[in-house]
């Protein structure tokens, strides 16, 4: 449950406490009724929906939908804030001092049942049959509710430049550890840097070791969700998989001898900055999402996608889709109703199926709407046709377990850590935080 991770320290709650009351009363003055109570409030009352969320590269795209709602329901103000860095800390704050936002933004999978307690109940809503069945499981609890919007569909590989690989003489492109390794030394032979990296940032971490994770679980004759519980319940360690004690360390030190430099200074935008440039042949960590920024820089760029060389298999290099982070709308709002409304006309209106694909660029994680102009994912639907994706195992543990995470594997790329003693810290952090029970 949220209350294990609400010590935080009352200066800070009480301070956006005070900032969230003003937020609180307006609501209080401006919208209608309680949506548990089942009334119906005016059409023309003046309602406010305040939305927390933590995708900034969205800010355009949510702006638009805020904009175009405006026309179909004049009464209805909709205030959008957005941050990034701390966004987990100030939401359990604003949680914990009683000033929740109608709308906020968590982690999928897992984290569902972790806010469980304050989010709506959207299972026999619209919006929760127009999403994908693949889309709807990550958004459902354990008991099956469906508590959770998806932000955007998801996929998520290394993106390679395919002008440099053929420029190194790279005709295929590389899938297993041997292929990589033969694929650096030709870049380097031509003075090209193999790898663009984003280490100052944790949550890439989480997705470069989920393929791990994957391939782990495959040869251990199991499932990902079921090998993540078992390390969630500290019922087998990184020894017993070799995919993760030796391939998954590595790859990454492969990334950080063969990459730009400062790695633990370089952020998403730099990475995206370095890759757009030329500066390095492959990006790490990263998803379809940054297409639109690196064509922003080069427009004319070619780029690629493929897996995780993860290992001497190509069967489990594998892209990897699905949904990973829910927008949750607050039970307790004086404005639920209004705020299903909205999400409902977002979700299943003729604008809501075009504004994924042609105004925000995602991925759709709704049935009958286009896929977007893009490179990325029309590659992905082609590769799709013959080889099958890989789990989106993030999923199965928390952000509180991933950051931790993340920053054990900056502690030991910058030399604070050793191998074993990361890998004890996050064997552990796993157990401690890897669950919502």
């Amino acid at each position: 449950m949220l209350k294990r991770f609400l010590a935080l320290s009352v200066s800070l709650v009480l301070v956006v406490g005070i900032l969230a009351a003003c937020g609180g009363k307006n609501n209080e003055t401006n919208n209608g009724t309680n949506a548990g109570n089942g009334e119906e409030g005016g059409s023309d009352k003046a309602v406010t929906i305040n939305m927390f969320t933590a995708s900034p590269e969205y800010t355009d795209a949510f702006n638009a939908y805020i904009a175009e709602y405006k026309k179909v329901k004049p009464n209805v103000t909709i205030n959008l804030e957005i941050m990034q860095a701390d966004y987990n800390t100030v939401l359990k704050s604003k949680i914990a001092a009683g000033s929740t936002p109608d709308v906020f933004q968590t982690t999928a999978g897992g984290d569902i049942d972790t806010f469980a307690e304050y989010s709506a109940d959207l299972t026999n809503e619209p919006l929760a049959a127009a999403m994908t069945d693949a889309v709807k499981i990550n958004m459902s609890s354990s008991d099956g509710k469906v508590l959770g919007l998806p932000v955007k569909g998801n996929l998520m590989m290394m993106i390679y430049n395919k002008k440099l690989l053929a420029d190194a003489g790279i005709t295929e492109v590389p899938k297993t550890t041997a292929q990589m390794d033969d694929a650096i030394a030709k870049l380097e032979a031509k003075g090209i840097t193999p790898f663009a990296n984003a280490y100052k940032e944790w949550w890439v971490w989480k997705h470069i070791f989920q393929n791990f994770v994957n391939a782990a679980a495959e040869d251990a004759g199991t499932t990902p969700k079921e090998l993540v519980a078992k390390f969630i319940a500290g019922e087998t360690t990184f020894k017993d998989h070799p995919v993760l004690y030796d391939n998954f360390f590595n790859f990454i030190d492969t990334t950080v001898a063969h990459g730009t430099n400062k790695p633990l200074e370089r952020d998403s935008n730099a990475e995206v900055s370095d890759f757009a440039t030329g500066k390095a042949a492959f990006m790490t960590g990263k998803g379809a999402w940054d297409e639109e920024a690196i064509k922003k820089i080069s427009p004319d760029i070619e780029i690629g996608i493929v897996g995780y060389p993860v290992s001497d298999k190509a069967e489990q290099n594998q892209l990897i889709t699905g949904a990973d982070q829910a927008l949750r709308i607050n039970k307790d709002s004086k404005v639920a109703k209004e705020t299903i409304e909205f999400f409902n006309w977002l979700y299943t209106s003729d604008y809501g199926k075009q504004w994924f694909s042609n105004v925000a660029k995602v991925i759709p994680p709704i049935k009958d709407a286009p896929l977007p102009e893009l490179d990325m994912p029309k590659q992905m639907e082609e590769i799709l046709k013959t080889e099958k994706s890989g789990d989106l195992t993030v999923n199965y543990s928390l952000d509180t377990f991933h950051q931790k995470f993340g920053e054990l594997m900056q502690a030991y790329i910058g030399g604070s850590k050793k191998k074993d003693a990361a890998i004890d810290e996050i064997q552990k952090a796993w157990v401690q935080f890897g669950s919502a029970q």
